[in-house]
């Protein structure tokens, strides 16, 4: 479909003549109806077209009968009537109708309600109606849409665009502040639905890092062939204290492997053996029993062609919709091992471990895609999401860091735009137990909110901040909030751009 910019609900405008509010209207079929309804029988019907003619208006009225079947009529009538209108017809005779109007939540709707659809709610909607017009020396196309989704699912909607939309096709809009509707292409709706799906998939077969690592750290027997690629994925495993660098933590996060598939794009190789999922995919393809061969992968494809049309349909009408794929994005990603994990690995759990911490590591890859979005008044969002393992004395621990910038249009090319960064940490060390850090850079300020699960922990980070707030200072920062709470961060529905991580009223 090609891609509309926006378009605006708009109240359904008709003729040049005043559009009846009566209750009844007499209709004039330009062909017998040969047998569509006997006297006496009624039937449901939409206005489809209408134009002015030289004493009447000809109508092009789509009726749904009782047993389902639709059919098409033309008739003419003295009366106007807006286009979508929804009536229900009764026939008088062979070639005469009687038209009721539809209650007024049957008619479409002339603007659209914020409360219901706030802005940026994804709504999906049928045409049915598409006609024609011209409007101060323009053409338009009024049109009217079935809304399939959203609290409004059933009623339709008057909106007007530059472009045709075809009767029956299906389209996907994102709300925008002023009521209007910015049309999503379907090449990008493509890209989300793959991405969801790959997403969901990911996310129901990954597993910790720390699983695979402590199980090959565990001395377990190894293959001489799987030793040299064991102890060079465990050598890029740094000591917790190693991270109090930047220059060492940088590095860690390159590393990490989520940044492989872009190295690999822009030609630099030469880094790879230092790469986290480099390194877990070649200790994969050095282990037996391998599933995924080319005759696993060729049946898996010939199975999901066959299975792609209902699933499209399916996952394009979810878009938008709370589901797996949110359950996926959310942060910190939990703590995961395998079913009999926690025994002695051989060489089978190995693979699974393995495969496991690489589905684990593309999660964190796919949603960072997801997460990086232009809202509707043009901020660019971009999210990186990470896990980095990490050696606390015997233990290996994750640090999963996640840094999200966003970008404001520049408006004004005099004016350099804003930029805002936001950065969210998880981990959990003994004997401090599980703590997440949430902090924010604006206009030159960062402040910052701890979150730690123990009371204990709380109150020593309380007591240390006057000498955190020192420290970030002596850096060149200004700093403005920073507090400790016991407890976790609050969850639930949020958007990028609408989340703060620090409350400052509270």
């Amino acid at each position: 479909m090609t891609e509309i910019k926006s378009t605006q609900a708009i109240p359904a405008s008709g003729p040049s003549r005043p559009i009846t509010t009566a209750a009844d209207m007499a209709l004039k079929l330009l062909q017998p109806m040969q047998g569509l309804l006997a006297a006496g029988e009624s039937a449901e019907a939409e206005i489809i077209s209408i134009k002015e003619a030289l004493q009447t208006f000809q109508m092009t009225l789509r009726l749904t009968l009782n047993n389902g079947r639709q059919a098409t009529v033309e008739a003419g009538s003295s009366k106007a009537a807006a286009p979508g209108a929804a009536m229900l017809v009764t026939a008088v005779s062979d070639i005469r109708l009687l038209a009721t109007l539809q209650p007024g939540n049957r008619q479409p709707q002339s603007s659209i309600d914020l409360d219901q659809l706030p802005v940026g709610t994804v709504v999906q909607g049928k045409v049915t109606v598409s006609q024609q017009v011209q409007q101060a020396g323009q053409t338009v196309f009024k049109t009217v849409i079935s809304l399939l989704n959203s609290p409004l699912a059933g009623q339709k909607l008057n909106i007007e665009s530059a472009i045709p939309l075809a009767p029956g096709s299906l389209i996907t809009a994102r709300v925008q502040g002023d009521q209007s509707l910015a049309f999503m292409p379907l090449s990008g709706r493509l890209d989300q639905l793959v991405l969801g799906q790959q997403l969901t998939a990911q996310n129901s077969r990954q597993g910790s890092l720390e699983g695979l690592l402590s199980a090959l750290s565990s001395g377990s027997a190894l293959p001489e062939q799987l030793r040299g690629a064991a102890e060079r994925l465990l050598g890029l495993v740094p000591d917790m204290q190693q991270l109090g660098d930047a220059k060492t933590l940088a590095q860690a996060l390159v590393r990490s492997g989520v940044f492989l598939e872009g190295s690999l794009l822009s030609g630099q190789t030469g880094n790879l053996t230092a790469d986290m999922k480099a390194t877990l995919l070649r200790l994969i393809a050095q282990l037996p029993g391998l599933p995924g061969g080319p005759l696993a992968n060729a049946q898996a494809g010939a199975t999901l062609g066959q299975a792609l049309p209902a699933f499209a349909r399916n996952a394009l009408g979810a878009l938008g919709q709370p589901n797996a794929r949110q359950l996926a994005q959310s942060f910190p990603l939990p703590s995961r091992l395998p079913l009999n994990a926690d025994g002695e690995a051989d060489l089978e759990m190995l693979l699974k471990l393995a495969a496991a911490a690489v589905s684990r590591l593309q999660t964190h890859q796919l949603s960072s895609l997801a997460q990086t979005q232009t809202s509707p008044d043009g901020t660019q969002v971009t999210t990186w999401q990470i896990e980095v393992p990490m050696r606390d004395q015997h233990n290996i621990v994750p640090l999963q860091v996640k840094l999200q910038r966003e970008e404001e249009p520049q408006h004004n090319r005099k004016e350099k735009p804003e930029t805002l960064w936001k950065v969210e940490l998880a981990f959990d060390v003994a004997p401090l137990g599980p703590l997440q850090v949430q902090a924010q850079l604006a206009h030159g300020s960062l402040s910052s909110q701890i979150w730690a699960e123990h009371s204990g922990t709380a109150k020593l980070i309380s007591a240390e901040l006057d000498h955190l707030r020192q420290r970030l200072v002596s850096a060149g920062l200004n700093v403005g909030e920073l507090a400790c709470r016991r407890g976790t961060p609050p969850q639930g529905p949020r958007t990028s751009l609408d989340q703060r991580f620090v409350d400052e009223t509270a």
